[in-house]
């Protein structure tokens, strides 16, 4: 499996992420909500790699039943669904930092793809 880690990119295609999987990659899944578009990342052992389209672009979605349906059918079973906040409201003089990956998925909620 760390071969298979080792390969990939910072971005992914589904062909890609298709032939990988089917070699043994068995990512952590997230899901993450930009108020409405969503995105979706894949964490490995060598890093993260974001689905992308085949020319490089970000793969962007309008809702959660088209990721389920095509994640569900390359034999994924479930993700965790993020989302991308404000942390702190500087107007007001309320600082924040912004989350972490390892915050955003341990925060996260647990979705299914099947």
């Amino acid at each position: 499996m760390a071969d298979i880690d080792d390969s990939l990119d910072n971005r992914i295609t589904l062909k890609t992420l298709s032939r990988a999987l089917s070699h043994g990659l068995s990512p952590i899944v997230e899901v993450e909500s930009m108020d409405g578009i969503y995105t979706v990342r894949f964490h490995h052992a060598n890093g993260i790699s974001e689905l992308c389209d085949n020319n490089g672009a970000t793969r962007t979605f309008l809702g959660t039943g088209e990721i389920r349906e095509m994640l569900g059918d390359l034999g994924l079973t479930h993700g965790v669904l993020t989302w991308a906040d404000q942390c702190g409201d500087e107007m007001i003089g309320v600082e924040g930092h912004a989350m972490t990956p390892e915050e955003m998925l341990a925060n996260g909620t647990r979705i299914s793809f099947r």
